[in-house]
């Protein structure tokens, strides 16, 4: 367990912990329960503040649907678990817990805090066990303090941690054993490229529309100025380009008509390659069709010879 303060820069999740979290919000189903489950995160932190969750395990945990402030998370199960995993792998440590969200809740900051009693430094990770879209199942939270303009006492907040899915190369094995019925060999690089085109412009777009949520309740107040990210959103617009400026229009044109005279040089040159190909289709069928005529013309010759020979022999006995 760290016992000074770790920053945490970027979050790894292998897939081990992602099928143990589906696992464990499938077998809640099954007994009717379709609330969301919570678990604990195992791993270790490496270089740069990366922190490396390779395992984890369910803890029971009920709330109350009503009221978000009055729930139950069995923290001596914890205990007992997180023991009997030390004495397995004893490198693996409690970073952080999960849950299948699909969003923050109300009482998220709450159980973090108890989290906190057994990894001072510890991550939320949301783990959407059905999620309805292409992309990162996974979103990284850690705890900060918030400073308010009014004067008021801090408060916790979460912040939001970069998240991506990493593996070893026995888990990679392992995934690409579960995936061989259902991948898709007939999908290319091509394919590949695009959906990861539309998956970047989805994400953008809801960021956008956070951006505008946001935006809007502050002007009607449901929300306080938070000036930090006020600050952001005006180094975001400031590094808009002007869409209306001469110079842009043009370059983009340029940009433009030189990728389509590419396009256009490439289905040009496709159709004299394949038109080349049609020739010497043609003429190797034409030497083949020569070849196997004088093959049938020799062959004929040398019949013919031979029963001349059969003739002359026959004219001789008589």
């Amino acid at each position: 367990m760290p016992s000074q303060e770790v920053i945490t820069n970027k979050v790894v999740v292998h897939p081990l912990v992602l099928l143990s979290v589906v696992d464990h919000f499938n077998r809640m189903g099954k007994i009717g329960n379709q609330k969301r489950v919570v678990g604990v995160l195992l791993g270790c932190w490496r270089t740069k503040g990366v922190l490396d969750v390779s395992n984890s395990f369910a803890v029971p945990f009920d709330e109350d649907d009503k009221d978000k402030s009055v729930w139950f998370l069995d923290h001596d199960y914890l205990e007992n678990m997180y023991g009997m995993f030390k004495k397995v792998n004893a490198r693996e440590k409690i970073v952080g817990w999960y849950h299948t969200g699909p969003k923050l809740h109300q009482n998220d900051v709450a159980i973090n805090e108890l989290i906190r009693r057994y990894c001072p430094n510890s991550v939320l990770v949301i783990i959407d066990a059905k999620p309805k879209d292409l992309g990162l199942p996974t979103e990284a939270y850690k705890a900060v303090e918030e400073v308010h303009d009014d004067g008021s006492p801090t408060s916790k907040t979460f912040e939001h941690v970069p998240s991506e899915i990493g593996a070893e190369e026995a888990e990679e094995v392992g995934v690409e054993h579960l995936l061989r019925d259902i991948k898709d060999t007939t999908v290319g690089t091509l394919s590949q490229r695009i959906t990861n085109q539309l998956l970047g412009l989805k994400g953008l777009h809801l960021q956008i529309r956070d951006i505008r949520n946001y935006l809007v309740q502050v002007v009607q107040g449901k929300l306080p100025i938070n000036h930090q990210i006020v600050y952001q959103l005006q180094d975001i617009f400031n590094l808009l380009p002007d869409i209306s400026h001469g110079n842009f229009v043009e370059s983009l044109y340029v940009k433009t008509n030189d990728q389509m005279l590419v396009v256009y040089l490439a289905a040009l040159i496709r159709s004299i390659i394949a038109l080349h190909n049609l020739i010497n289709n043609k003429l190797t069928n034409r030497d083949a069709e020569k070849k196997e005529g004088k093959k049938d013309e020799v062959k004929d010759s040398k019949e013919k010879k031979e029963e001349k020979t059969k003739e002359e022999i026959k004219v001789e006995k008589k």
